[in-house]
């Protein structure tokens, strides 16, 4: 999935990858599309829940080797 803009926050560990993630959308507009990649196993669950206590749209999630993208979309 193509995105507005992409986050590499591989080898980062939770909460780092939230935290990039959350100031990253918060300089983007409402409706645009963030790509973050993640080593860290947790992330996954986290987005989840971040996406939910946010109100931003958890677009798609998939692994792929170590890396784990979220794909979200700024209210």
């Amino acid at each position: 999935m193509n995105a507005d803009r992409e986050l590499d926050a591989r080898g980062l560990n939770c909460p780092l990858p939230i935290l990039k993630a959350k100031k990253a959308l918060a300089d983007m507009h409402s409706g645009q599309t963030l790509k973050v990649i993640s080593t860290d196993a947790g992330s996954v669950r986290d987005f989840q829940a971040f996406a939910k206590q946010t109100g931003n749209v958890l677009l798609e999630q998939s692994s792929l080797g170590g890396d784990h993208i979220s794909v979200l979309k700024r209210r």
